[in-house]
């Protein structure tokens, strides 16, 4: 199923007076049996009408970070997360997972309605619901503000441009894999017209529409970009269309910073002045509509081919949760600590955390009513100076992604 089918199916539900199920449009929603994922009833007025599952690992970091997965029009939370591989990256790595899900009542396809103006606007539709999901991983698992993420195929790819940018405040990243900018379309025609033919825009007309999502001033999100060259279903243009809203977001320059091929395909970046990747774009060669699966640098193969999720040789998941700094931390055997030893290791771990990281129960409670985002510091703390680029960290990333350093 594409999102092509879905738009058509939208443009002739009125037409369809009889219609009383959904027949084979439904065929592909029903979950992996043996799914980790748990379903959370509760989490807020849900405006949006999703549903939101869940996974936490056992072994996990102390306060972890939070990869939300947006799943393609035609799969399920559990079915995505099966193909995909990110509950067992989490599982390695020790972050917890939040995988909204569509329902039929909302989309007949199960795709997220990224081209409804009610559900691509800050505080309202499936945007707000997402956002609801959020803070109450927040109260639930005590999730690190600061590191929450947010990823997407398809369907899913097009709403978290629509995340990231009603949102920027909460997220520390993204990815999109065969989506499309935010803004583009507010109706189906305009939806038709950005996946077949991708009209380009200028740069600042594209930054403008993040900007005016908001109020938010910055930093803003880093990026990750996948696209398919042969994707018949969302053309590739759109990639460049996305990178070419985020670099103008990011006031960086539309020339690559470097390029270098990554399991055989090209990708190209974008540093800030301190020398940090903020923008990438991975073009995977001769490859159709989907997920690009394969092993990682770990020698580890997440996911599994399916509808949407293709082998091709490299590992979307893992290398988009390495661009969001989640793969350092891996799960070590539990060791007996002396009592001794441990009571110095809590007091060093007390004098290292950071006075704007502590928060009380109460701080905890109120926060996903107040700011739903990454908490602010106190009011009275100067301003941080913006670091000079480091020349050194510069030629290390240029090396490494050239393949000739690791």
């Amino acid at each position: 199923m594409s999102l092509a089918n879905n738009i058509e199916f939208l443009r002739r539900l009125p037409k369809l007076n009889g219609f009383n199920g959904l027949g084979d449009i439904g065929r592909n929603l029903r979950p992996p049996a043996d799914s980790p994922l748990l379903e959370t009833v509760d989490f807020g007025s849900n405006p949006g009408a999703l549903r939101m599952f869940s996974f936490v690992p056992d072994h996990r970091q102390a306060v972890p970070a939070l990869v939300v997965v947006l799943h393609g029009c035609g799969q399920t939370a559990a079915g995505y997360d099966l193909g995909a591989g990110w509950s067992t990256l989490a599982k390695h790595y020790g972050f917890a997972l939040l995988m909204p899900q569509q329902q039929s009542s909302n989309n007949g396809n199960g795709c997220f309605n990224w081209f409804n103006p009610e559900d691509t606007a800050r505080d309202s539709g499936e945007a707000c619901s997402i956002r609801q999901m959020i803070a109450r991983m927040e109260l639930d698992v005590g999730i690190d503000g600061r590191r929450v993420f947010v990823t997407g195929l398809s369907a899913g790819g097009a709403m978290t441009s629509v995340m990231l940018a009603t949102y920027p405040e909460l997220f520390a990243g993204g990815a999109i894999i065969a989506g499309l900018p935010f803004g583009v379309a507010t109706n189906m025609r305009e939806a038709l017209s950005g996946m077949y033919q991708s009209p380009s825009r200028p740069a600042g007309e594209l930054g403008d529409l993040v900007r005016n999502a908001s109020n938010h001033q910055g930093p803003w999100p880093k990026l990750s970009v996948w696209h398919g060259s042969a994707d018949r279903t969302v053309n590739p243009a759109n990639a460049d269309e996305i990178v070419k809203q985020w670099l103008d977001v990011h006031q960086l320059p539309s020339a690559p910073m470097s390029e270098a091929e990554v399991d055989g395909y090209p990708r190209q970046i974008w540093w800030n002045a301190d020398g940090e990747t903020t923008v990438e774009s991975y073009t995977i060669t001769n490859m159709a509509h989907g997920t690009p699966l394969g092993i990682g640098d770990n020698d580890e193969r997440y996911g599994a081919q399916g509808a949407f999720l293709i082998e091709a040789g490299i590992s979307s998941s893992y290398h988009i949760a390495n661009f969001f700094g989640l793969t350092e931390w891996i799960r070590q055997p539990a060791k007996e600590v002396p009592k001794a030893a441990a009571k110095e290791t809590a007091k060093a771990a007390v004098k290292t955390i950071p006075a704007a990281e502590g928060t009380t129960d109460l701080t905890r409670a109120l926060w996903p009513m107040t700011t739903l985002g990454r908490r602010p510091e106190p009011a009275s703390a100067a301003p941080p100076k913006r670091a000079g680029i480091d020349v050194s960290a510069v030629i290390t990333r240029a090396l490494t992604a050239a393949g000739l350093m690791k």
